[in-house]
């Protein structure tokens, strides 16, 4: 029982259950601290298509742009960077990836990981052998790999599959997927998959329809219906290969085209499915996922004017994805 003892004064200070209470409290306060500041919120930013090569060439891709979104990028100081895709505009040639690290060094610099995914530009105008070691002389941590996987903090993994072979079911790309996501750890709340070619997307009927989703994505598509009502971790699928933006949510999948990363842009029939209303062109942008306490939060931010004396982004979307319930296993 507590005991009062009178101090100078009149007033009063407490002995036994009082003190002991105050102690407890202070140290459950400096525990819930703890806890927060070691869950700080883990940052994603996404693009793609951003076909680096000699800043004179204007026509298929926009150095300005390309410029201020890495230079915006990395004021964000992610944890990582996932690009969809066509980072150079001709794979085979060398200096389009030497460009690509000129201009990123600033990423470098800050440390800031890049995950990327392979498009049918890092296929261009070379064999596939010379290709690949173009690619895995810019990206030697990959070498030997086309697809291949990383953890960005406890919660969130990435997955970078390679479109241009074959991910339907027995490939040996889908078996690597399907292990990938079978062994997922059960701290992982967020899957992102990168790739090239869509998914899901705006189906085109006048122009670009060589763009609609193809036959391997859509097995891709498929198979991760078949997961994703039973796994705790949620999907998010950011594509590129259409020079434009695009939101979707399909079979408890979001999923996104992110091509707005300097190649020449692409307009859009928006079909009714697609989330994002927007009637903005070009879409130069970048998507930014903020992971948190069980959420996804994605950003769109567009580039308004990329000749502009001060480059202003816009906010022009938004999302959110939330983790199932504990009793949901990844499995």
């Amino acid at each position: 029982m507590a005991t009062f003892m009178p101090e100078e004064g009149g007033r009063f200070r407490a002995r036994g259950w009082i003190a002991v209470f105050f102690v407890s409290s202070l140290a459950a306060a400096a525990t819930l601290v703890a806890l927060a500041q070691s869950e700080k919120p883990v940052i994603v930013l996404a693009y793609g298509d951003t076909r680096f090569t000699d800043p004179a060439n204007v026509t298929a891709t926009n150095p300005i742009a390309r410029k201020v979104l890495i230079a915006r990028m990395a004021e964000e100081r992610p944890d990582a960077i996932v690009i969809s895709g066509d980072v150079p505009w001709h794979g085979g040639v060398a200096d389009d990836y030497v460009q690509f690290r000129r201009e990123t060094e600033a990423w470098r610099s800050l440390k800031i990981p890049v995950v990327p995914a392979t498009g049918n530009h890092e296929f261009s105008q070379c064999e596939p052998d010379a290709c690949l070691e173009h690619w895995w002389t810019a990206f030697p941590e990959l070498r030997g790999r086309r697809w291949h996987a990383a953890s960005v903090g406890a919660h969130v993994r990435v997955v970078a599959l390679d479109t241009m072979s074959p991910v339907v079911t027995g490939s040996e790309q889908r078996q690597w997927l399907e292990h990938e996501v079978e062994t997922l750890a059960p701290p992982v709340e967020f899957l992102i998959v990168v790739l090239h070619h869509p998914p899901v997307a705006d189906i085109q009927t006048r122009l670009r329809v060589d763009h609609n989703p193809r036959p391997n994505e859509l097995a891709l598509a498929d198979y991760l219906q078949s997961v994703a009502a039973s796994h705790r971790a949620r999907i998010v699928v950011v594509a590129g290969h259409i020079h434009n933006y695009e939101r979707f949510q399909q079979d408890e999948v979001t999923y996104l085209v992110s091509g707005g990363g300097g190649a020449v842009p692409y307009e859009v029939d928006r079909t009714p499915a697609d989330l994002y209303k927007g009637i903005d062109f070009p879409n130069f942008h970048y998507v930014k996922m903020t992971i948190a306490d069980g959420k996804l939060r994605g950003e769109m931010f567009r580039l308004d004017e990329p000749t502009a004396p001060s480059p202003h982004f816009t906010m022009k979307d938004a999302f959110e994805v939330a983790v199932r319930p504990p009793g949901t296993k990844n499995q």
